[in-house]
């Protein structure tokens, strides 16, 4: 057996760390602003734990183009660094800095925001480079350090005369990436990646109006001055105390968020942990209609407020996905370019966190402000809907604060539902039959009906809602589901009252002869019914059954099911017998008036139910004119 170590090639890794480390170029700045960041912050704990006589002071760091000279600048007035250390972490590929400081200070260090972890960001800057530069000189006040290096693996270290505290990078950019030398590029680059940093960065300089004094005459001119252009906001609202912010605070850093966006939010969820591990952010409920292919990418992933995604899936519950705003954790396991999340056991108690956070606080909004949550409810309903549907926990916590809204405005808990209806709405087995309408405007006279009956009828109206009641019906005992237009009321509800029939069983088995002729036995099953004299004389219903397994088809969730393939529209038609029209059906003497009274009956409930279409709706009209000529 042989033993050894193996030799990596520095000609074979540069190339590879340049080409193949990170997927998108632009990164590049964002990486040597961390770097620059990171030395800022272990300046400031060291100053701040007292290890060293420093003078913090107000450091920024700074970005200049030299669009003439073709160079980039990226100055901190950080720790900076002597040639020994350049030699320690630049020269040796994959050692972090970042990482050794927190390990010597981890005790003190922990929270103090610092970025790195890899020891590989700085070699991005091969990537837009054909060479590039290090001036930094140490704040322990050791000579000043020059180091170049043209992306081979060989390099140059000297002395360098510079007198200030801190590390200049210089790349030079190469001709194929020479966008990185336009102020509108550097500008998006950095308001992308560095908005939030926890450090000033400065770009250019801008000019800003003195404000006028008081007792200023009518026509004076304000003066302006040059100020610094400080492109970032170093303390983001969710790195402050929630008791430190009012809602006023919320709303403009939602605006600072999406600029874009002029609506404002419904409410806010901020979140902040620090155990059993560290994240902190903010979630905003914007108002969401029923388009399930609304816009999900606008939660914003950063670690120590780098921004890196607004792909957040795994770490945010999918349902959550459709919500705005910010999720910050230094705990967020991220592959080595920082690009994307890496599969994790920490990823799924972050999300499960973050879920039960948002039902704690969409339960004490319930609690505390029912009148406005039931406001806000159908525009944050689908993302509700959507938790109970894909979180068995979220589902369980939601029963609290999970409305059921009415056709009249009205909205109950399940539980205040059952408690209502329990007297009035069970079926012949004893369980709670909801009834409920999905359009307001295209069952109106099913609505009607089942009101008149005194019966409570749910708006039930967003696009997964049929998924919802089958889970529903799964999990509580004794209740069902039934579309006010499915199965007619009275074969599903238990009365006292039934009603009797006008007709005796030879009129009854007359007039179901007569229907077989006229109504094809394979679009409806015809059956007879004794209701309400005013009650329509023709109802069409669809069972409720058929109607879910169609509406499964239809989303792609039951073709081929149980190998019923595509299923056939079957319709119930209900004749009440009691109707003043179907008793004129049976009475007429000639075959032409009973089989048009019929049609036109049968048209007028297809009417009702959607169902009248094409040529038959064509033939519907004339034979109405017919009838009124």
């Amino acid at each position: 057996m042989k033993k050894g170590n193996i030799n990596v090639s520095v000609e074979n890794i540069f190339p590879l760390i340049k080409k193949f480390l990170y997927s998108d170029h632009e990164i590049f700045l964002r990486e040597l602003i961390s770097n620059a960041t990171d030395a800022t912050l272990k300046l400031k704990h060291l100053s701040s734990i007292g290890k060293e006589k420093i003078k913090y002071g107000e450091p920024i760091i700074e970005v200049k183009v030299d669009k003439k000279g073709k160079k980039l600048h990226i100055i901190d007035q950080g720790l900076g660094m002597s040639a020994d250390e350049i030699e320690k972490y630049i020269n040796q590929v994959a050692f972090s800095g970042a990482e050794e400081f927190l390990e010597k200070y981890k005790d003190s260090a922990k929270d103090s925001g610092i970025i790195g972890h890899f020891g590989l960001g700085f070699y991005s800057a091969f990537m837009v480079s054909s060479k590039v530069e290090i001036i930094s000189k140490s704040y322990r006040g050791d000579d000043a350090a020059h180091w170049s290096c043209d992306g081979s693996p060989n390099f140059t270290l000297k002395k360098s005369k510079k007198k200030d505290r801190g590390t200049e990078i210089i790349l030079h950019i190469d001709k194929d990436s020479k966008e990185f030398l336009e102020d509108s590029k550097i500008t998006e680059l950095l308001t992308k990646y560095n908005k939030f940093m926890p450090v000033p960065i400065k770009f250019g300089t801008k000019e800003e109006e003195l404000p006028l004094p008081e007792d200023a005459e009518k026509d004076a001119v304000a003066k302006k001055i040059t100020v610094d252009n400080i492109i970032n906001n170093p303390k983001p609202a969710w790195t402050k105390q929630p008791k430190d912010l009012e809602d006023q605070d919320y709303k403009s850093f939602y605006r600072e968020l999406y600029p874009m966006q002029f609506e404002e939010p419904l409410f806010n969820i901020h979140l902040n942990v620090d155990y059993p591990f560290n994240l902190t952010g903010i979630l905003y409920f914007p108002k969401i209609n029923n388009d399930l292919n609304i816009q999900k990418d606008r939660i914003q992933l950063y670690q120590n407020q780098v921004f890196v995604t607004d792909n957040v899936e795994g770490i945010v519950p999918e349902f959550l996905t459709m919500l705005r705003g910010v999720i910050d954790s230094p705990d967020i396991p991220l592959n080595v370019s920082r690009s994307y999340l890496q599969a994790d056991g920490a990823v799924k108690k972050i999300s499960s966190y973050i879920s039960r956070k948002v039902a704690d606080k969409l339960n004490s909004l319930f609690k505390n402000s029912r009148e406005d949550f039931e406001k806000k409810w159908n525009d944050i309903k689908i993302v509700i809907e959507y938790g109970m549907l894909s979180d068995e926990k979220f589902f369980d916590k939601a029963d609290k604060f999970a409305l059921y809204p009415s056709v009249d405005d009205k909205y109950y808990t399940l539980s205040e539902l059952t408690d209502k209806i329990k007297d009035n709405q069970t079926d012949k087995d004893d369980k709670l039959v909801v009834l409920y309408a999905s359009n307001k405007v295209d069952q109106h006279s099913y609505i009607e009906t089942a009101k008149r009956k005194g019966y409570e009828v749910l708006l039930l109206d967003s696009p997964i809602i049929g998924h919802l009641i089958q889970k529903l019906e799964g999990s509580k005992e004794k209740i069902s589901f039934v579309r006010v237009d499915s199965d007619h009321i009275d074969n599903l509800i238990k009365k006292d009252d039934t009603k009797i029939s006008k007709l005796s069983d030879d009129e009854k088995k007359k007039l179901e002869d007569i229907l077989k002729e006229e109504i094809p036995s394979d679009k409806f099953t015809v059956q007879l019914e004794s209701m309400d004299s005013e009650a329509d004389p023709f109802i069409i219903t669809q069972p409720e059954f058929m109607r879910r397994m169609k509406e499964m088809q239809q989303t792609g969730g039951g073709g081929g099911m149980f190998g019923m393939g595509n299923m056939p529209e079957i319709f119930n038609l209900t004749v009440n017998t009691n109707s003043e029209l179907v008793g004129q059906i049976l009475a007429t003497k000639t075959k032409k008036k009973q089989s048009r009274l019929i049609s036109q009956s049968l048209d007028l409930a297809k009417l009702s139910h959607g169902l009248l279409k094409g040529e038959e709706l064509t033939n519907f009209i004339k034979r109405s004119y017919d009838i009124i000529k």
